[in-house]
């Protein structure tokens, strides 16, 4: 029998505790022996709940116990979670997170300190949620070169997003019957300005390239400035808008960046819709893939992190080969320099535009505003082309081949 601890007992920690517990048998199976609870870490009181005697509130407890051997860190954040996660891998217990900003953060050093004791430090479900992404890339996809992963990869914004398409309500009236609904937080920002999916995409970028990948780094866009009337004109159009989290090997280093695009209704990910996310993973050897599913929520996260625990059992005296290198700067390439098609929304005419940009693709005209889609070329270049003639109410790249 293998002893585990959970740090943080909310929606997560919650959710991992009660899959451990209510398919005993079957991780048992998988993990070859039996995994038991043995403390829970919250500061709050949980007095009717079915494990109320699993409770501690000092994490020395956790520490001091020479049968914890795998911890599991839902507390979020980069306070006392990166404490807890450093001390417990110093002390030779292999730690499973759902932590995107923690593994996004301190990755390099908290896997090199994994290695060092000879323990693991496994995140499955930092990413996409319920959907296996991290195995994927490090083990099922070894043998190739990845080029490029991107996708759908928060289920908020785009439940945001599908929403303002299908009932024609603006971003605030989606906004808050997500948060209605418990798809938002209070303080949403982290979602709608796109700061999660720029965490799940350096992850991401990280394990396929080798290098970390720091978020200060990446150009993020979220979707507070997307309007109905960019909904209507990107259907005129034959697209869907969508919040697209991208990052591309450029041979020495990495172009990476989120920011709503126009996907055209016939592409995989146009069909990505509500809380769901997708995710494109490029190998030179395989092609495309995509992975889809719910990527976030109670249950399908705390699957992953069940079975990341799973995985922490039967490697108790392996190492799982999860890391990557440190990274810098100049391992970030400007995004800008990348070529695509553009959607404008604009007031300028016509004419003005067919004059700067010559052959557009055009919307019809609507309140006084017009939409198109410009030929391939550079983010710099379009914004040259735009300059002080064509106010831009919106920008978005347009999803397809550079």
């Amino acid at each position: 029998m293998i002893d585990v601890a959970v740090l943080g007992f909310g929606v997560v920690g919650s959710g991992t505790v009660e899959v451990l517990d209510k398919n005993s048998d079957k991780v048992a199976a998988n993990a070859g022996q039996s995994i038991r609870i043995k403390h829970i870490l919250d500061i709050r009181s949980f007095s009717d709940s079915p494990y109320s005697d699993l409770f501690v509130n000092d994490f020395d407890t956790i520490l001091s116990d020479p049968d914890i051997a795998v911890v599991v860190e839902t507390i979020g954040g980069v306070g006392a979670a990166y404490e807890f996660t450093k001390r417990c891998l110093e002390a030779g217990k292999s730690v499973v997170t759902s932590n995107k900003e923690l593994v996004s953060t301190h990755g390099p050093e908290l896997m090199k300190l994994a290695g060092e004791k000879g323990v693991n430090y496994l995140f499955e479900a930092a990413v996409g949620g319920g959907i296996p992404i991290i195995r994927p890339v490090a083990q099922c996809l070894a043998a190739n070169k990845i080029t490029e992963i991107y996708g759908i990869l928060n289920g908020t914004t785009n439940y945001i997003l599908t929403g303002m398409e299908k009932n024609n309500a603006d971003f605030s009236d989606m906004l808050l019957d997500a948060q209605k609904k418990g798809y938002a937080e209070a303080d949403p920002a982290a979602d709608v300005e796109g700061h999660d999916a720029c965490r799940k995409i350096c992850i991401l970028a990280s394990l396929a390239f080798g290098r970390h990948v720091d978020t200060k780094h990446i150009p993020t866009e979220g979707i507070s400035g997307v309007t109905i009337g960019d909904m209507s004109f990107a259907h005129s159009l034959g697209y869907r808008v969508k919040l697209l989290a991208r990052a591309r090997f450029m041979g020495d280093n990495v172009s990476a960046y989120v920011s709503p695009h126009l996907v055209g209704r016939d592409n995989l990910l146009a069909g990505v819709d509500g809380v769901m996310n997708g995710v494109v993973v490029r190998g030179n050897a395989v092609g495309d893939l995509m992975f889809y599913g719910a990527g976030a929520g109670k249950m399908p996260t705390a699957s992953a992190v069940a079975a990341d625990v799973i995985d922490a059992v039967k490697h108790l005296r392996l190492r799982k080969l999860l890391s990557w290198d440190e990274g810098s700067e100049d391992f970030i390439t400007d995004p800008t320099l990348l070529e695509s098609a553009w959607y404008v929304r604009t007031n300028a005419s016509k004419d003005k535009i067919e004059r700067l940009f010559g052959e557009v693709t055009l919307a019809e005209e609507s309140n006084g505003e017009i939409a198109f889609v410009t030929a391939i070329m550079s983010g710099k270049k379009v914004k040259d082309i735009l300059g002080s003639d064509i106010p831009a109410m919106s920008l978005f790249r347009v999803l397809g081949e550079y």
